[in-house]
């Protein structure tokens, strides 16, 4: 197996190389310190598997993953972090990676290396653990998508409440000009014919 190491700290790359190779089946062809490396490495030697760090300065491990995966779908990553953070964990389901483990537990990296290139997904304990409850929590909606300000957020929410213009105008010490072209702008975005299908469209959202 042909593995790529990309971590920012040197001593935790060194000893990841000692406890890969000590798998007579297991070959480390590169390593980087940063995500921007990971990209140039994946494409240069089309590893079995990349090993990666998250927290890296420049470059994320998540981000180069997101990156690398988009141009080759079929890539394995095993991403490892001392870290067990819900919004990484998401974000790692979400990107595709095949796996991510604690790099506390060592040991069971080879076997995980191993268990990823035949095609497996693999979460240390830990991670596994927390899956069902991430995967069931309310995903917050996206206003960012369309391009919502916050400001344009609040005129949102205060239509939602059934304020009037002229309301919502004394409540953000604006002009009631400001306030129907704040409205116009949101239902242009957004898609959307008027005020009501804005205030059911709101309330869905935070349910």
């Amino acid at each position: 197996m042909k593995i790529v190491i990309v971590d920012d700290d040197m001593l935790v790359a060194g000893a990841l190389k000692t406890i890969l190779e000590a798998g007579e089946d297991v070959t480390v062809v590169g390593a980087g310190q940063d995500g921007s490396e990971a990209f140039a490495l994946y494409r240069k030697h089309l590893p079995d598997v990349l090993l990666m760090d998250i927290r890296m300065q420049h470059v994320s491990g998540l981000d180069a993953a997101k990156q690398i995966v988009e141009e080759y779908p079929e890539a394995k990553i095993l991403l490892l972090t001392t870290f067990a953070d819900d919004e990484y964990i998401v974000k790692a389901l979400k990107y595709g990676v095949k796996g991510y483990l604690l790099k506390q537990d060592y040991q069971s990296i080879l076997p995980a290396i191993r268990a990823v290139c035949t095609g497996q997904t693999v979460f240390g304990t830990e991670i596994v653990s927390k899956i069902p409850q991430l995967l069931q929590e309310k995903k917050t909606f996206d206003w960012g998508a369309y391009e919502i300000s916050p400001k344009e957020l609040k005129v949102i929410s205060l239509v939602a409440e059934g304020l009037s213009n002229k309301e919502i105008a004394g409540e953000l010490f604006l002009s009631e000009g400001t306030v129907r072209n704040y409205i116009s702008n949101i239902l242009e975005k957004m898609g959307l014919r008027d005020r009501t299908q804005l205030a059911v469209y709101y309330l869905k959202a935070i349910r």
